[in-house]
C-alpha cells in the first residue's frame, strides 16, 4: 500500500504544481508580454478612464448615436454576467413580435429612411454581447445620426468607412463595425466641429 501511495501522492503534487501554478503563470506572463491589450480585456481607455471593451457591446438608444444589435440578456441589455440569446426559434410568435417591434422602433426613429433594414438590427446575437454591426447596419443609421448631430451625411459615412474592419486575414468572418468605437469617434468629431465655433465666440 505504501509503495503505491507514495508515487501517487508525488504525481498529484507534481501535476498540481505544473498545471495549477507553473502553466497558468507562464501563459499569463507570455500573454502580458506579447498581447497585453488582449490579455487585459481589450479595454478602451480615454483620459485615464475605462469606457468599455472592444469585445462587449453597450446599449445606445439616443438618436445621435449608432445603435448596436438587440440584446436578449437579462435583466438589462449587454449584461456580461448573463450572456446568452433568447433561444426562440424562427417561427416562434414571440420572436416574430419582437422583430416587428424593433422594425417599428427603427422606422419611428427615422421615418424618411426608405432603405431595407439590415437583419442584424432586428435580431439578437447568440451571446447578447456582440459589439459589432454590419457595415450595412451602420450605413442604414447614417441619416438619423447626421440629422441628430446636425452633420453632413458624407462626414458620417466617411467615419463609418474608417471604422469598418475587414475580414481577419482577408478570409475569416465578415466586415464589421465596432459600435462603441464608432460612437466615441462621433463624440470626438462633435468636439472638433464645435471647437472652432467656441474660438470665434
Amino acid at each position: 500500500m505504501k509503495d503505491q501511495l507514495r508515487p501517487a501522492l508525488a504525481m498529484v503534487l507534481f501535476l498540481t504544481t505544473l498545471t495549477g501554478l507553473i502553466y497558468p503563470l507562464t501563459v499569463t506572463g507570455l500573454a502580458q508580454l506579447f498581447f497585453p491589450d488582449q490579455a487585459n480585456g481589450s479595454l478602451i481607455v480615454q483620459d485615464g478612464k475605462v469606457l468599455g471593451s472592444k469585445l462587449i457591446g453597450q446599449y445606445f438608444d439616443k438618436s445621435e448615436y449608432f445603435w448596436g444589435r438587440p440584446s436578449a440578456t437579462a435583466p438589462f441589455p449587454y449584461n456580461a454576467a448573463a450572456s446568452g440569446g433568447s433561444n426562440l426559434g424562427p417561427t416562434n410568435p414571440a420572436l416574430i413580435d419582437a422583430v416587428k417591434g424593433r422594425i417599428a422602433t427603427l422606422r419611428a426613429a427615422d421615418p424618411g429612411n426608405a432603405l431595407l433594414i439590415p437583419v442584424d438590427l432586428v435580431t439578437a446575437s447568440g451571446s447578447g454581447l456582440d459589439p459589432h454591426i454590419s457595415p450595412a447596419a451602420a450605413l442604414y443609421q447614417v441619416k438619423r445620426v447626421a440629422r441628430a448631430r446636425d452633420l453632413d451625411e458624407t462626414i458620417v459615412q466617411e467615419l463609418v468607412s474608417r471604422h469598418t474592419e475587414g475580414r481577419q486575414f482577408d478570409l475569416l468572418g465578415e466586415p464589421r463595425v465596432n459600435v462603441l468605437q464608432l460612437n466615441l469617434a462621433l463624440d470626438v468629431l462633435k468636439d472638433a466641429v464645435a471647437s472652432p465655433e467656441r474660438s470665434r465666440s
